[in-house]
Order: structure tokens, then C-alpha cells, then sequence
């Protein structure tokens, strides 16, 4: 901005304003995440859950949770550090009954007081998966609608987010890190697993000496519970995740079938479902 003349000789006063800017650059970098493993490394899982999130290292952090098989252990370990800490529960519409019982009875349980349901985008139900049988015939795209889509809009208000992964639940996790980016876009938010290093007598032992609640269909031969559809019972000796999405060449939510086809909603021709 100029100023009018001033001093003996007319010199202008020239004030040059700092020019706002906005960072839009990702929130944390490869390096962050390889710096927080070793900072990290050997330390025990509830010193290091405190230590990131009283100390705000990740920023603003949500939990995601299925409130699933396992998902006892990890909403108590950030119970007994925050409550209030916001937990994210894709609410399909496709759960099994048990899931949506088991989520009420851990809510209470753990006086979580910041559970959020997100839903799929009625319209995108309504163009999408109109009959609601998409799961049989294209559960990539059933995914995308009722899970990785409404997902990626609630979390973009965060910087990081806390799963509860674990590598001996399939060879798909078994070399993940406590510490990772988050590459399904380009935030780099950090995700944090902070049960990767645990087994499943780990998880056991926990779940015996703080008295958890089981999920129901443990019992009843689900490991690992999804959608009541796309969930089946496990054999003996198998991934604990084989009954997920069986048949399918697919293992995780979010992960497409190369060339896999989009129908707009609409059943293939002559699609017959087999329930």
C-alpha cells in the first residue's frame, strides 16, 4: 500500500502487506511417520496411545471402528485415555443385528461419549444400489457406497485416524507399521495401528483381565465380522479374514477389483441372487 508524500524530500512511504497464505500441503510427510516408529519402537501400547494423543503429535485423531470381533480392546485402551475421543462407525444399513447390540452394550460399557454413525449418501443408495443387492454381484462398488465413501468424508476433517489392525489377521497386514501415511488421497494424514504387534493371545489375555464383553458371533465361528452378506464362517486353521467377501478376489474394504464393472445400480442381465 503507498502512502502519501512525507519528509523533506517527498520520499514515499511504501508498506508492503504479508500476503496470506493458506498451507495445503499434506499435514504429515513419509518422514514423520518412520520419525514416530522410532520414537515409538518398543513402547508399550498404552504409554504410546497417551503419549500421541495428550500430547496432540497427530493432531486432531478419530478412531475407526467396526465394533467388531476384536474392537473390544482397542475402544478400552483409548477409553482409559480419552472418552471423548471422536469414534467412527460406518453404519452400512448391511450389519448383522449382533454388531449394531454389541456397538450400544460397548458404548455404555466404555462410556464412549462421541460415537459417530456415518451413513451412505441416500442418493447415492438411490441411484447406486436402488434393490440394495449390490453386495452380490459388485461388492467393490457396495463398498464404495456404503463404506469407503462416506469414510473419506467424515475423516477429512482429521489429521490422523487409529484402526485396529492387527498382522496376524491376514498376510495383507503382516508388515504394517504402528505409524503409516494415508494415501487414499493426498491430506497425508497419518494413520495410526496401535495394535499391529499384538497376537491373538495378546488380544485374549487383554479381553480376560479387564472382563470385555465378547462379540456375540465369536462364538459361532466369525473371527472377523462385516457385513452381514459378505461375512462367512471360518474354518479351522484358516485367516482369521477368509470369511470375508468369500469367493471374491477381494480383502479389504476400499480395494477394487481391476476392470470390475459399474452398473449404476442396476442388476446385471439375467442376474439371478443366490442367498
Amino acid at each position: 500500500m503507498v502512502g502519501s508524500p512525507s519528509g523533506p524530500r517527498g520520499m514515499v512511504e511504501t508498506r508492503v502487506r504479508a500476503v496470506d497464505r493458506i498451507d495445503t500441503g499434506p499435514r504429515f510427510s513419509e518422514a514423520d511417520a518412520i520419525r514416530l516408529n522410532r520414537l515409538y519402537r518398543g513402547t508399550d501400547t498404552l504409554e504410546m496411545l497417551s503419549g500421541v494423543l495428550r500430547d496432540g503429535l497427530a493432531g486432531d485423531v478419530a478412531v475407526v471402528s467396526s465394533f467388531g470381533a476384536e474392537s473390544a480392546v482397542l475402544l478400552h485402551l483409548v477409553s482409559r485415555i480419552d472418552p471423548s475421543l471422536p469414534v467412527l462407525f460406518l453404519e452400512t444399513g448391511k450389519h448383522f443385528p449382533e454388531t449394531l447390540a454389541y456397538r450400544d452394550l460397548l458404548i455404555e460399557r466404555l462410556g464412549l461419549t462421541n460415537v459417530i454413525n456415518l451413513t451412505p449418501d441416500p442418493a447415492d443408495l438411490e441411484k447406486k444400489d436402488e434393490t440394495g443387492l449390490r453386495w452380490s454381484y459388485d461388492p467393490d462398488g457396495c463398498c464404495e457406497i456404503r463404506k469407503v465413501k462416506p469414510l473419506a468424508k467424515a475423516i477429512g476433517g482429521f489429521d490422523a485416524s487409529i484402526t485396529g489392525r492387527k498382522s496376524f489377521q491376514s498376510s495383507t497386514r503382516a508388515n504394517l507399521p504402528r505409524f503409516e501415511i494415508d494415501n487414499s488421497d493426498a491430506q497425508g494424514r497419518l494413520k495410526i495401528n496401535p495394535l499391529i504387534d499384538w497376537s491373538a493371545e495378546d488380544i485374549a489375555a487383554y479381553i480376560a483381565e479387564h472382563d470385555l464383553p465378547p462379540h456375540p458371533l465369536v462364538a459361532e465361528g466369525y473371527p472377523s465380522i462385516g457385513c452381514s452378506p459378505c461375512t462367512s464362517k471360518v474354518a479351522e486353521g484358516e485367516d482369521a479374514r477368509s470369511g470375508r467377501w468369500k469367493g471374491w478376489d477381494k480383502t479389504e474394504c476400499g480395494i477394487h477389483v481391476p476392470g470390475a464393472p459399474d452398473n449404476d445400480g442396476e442388476l446385471p442381465p439375467g442376474f439371478d441372487p443366490v442367498f
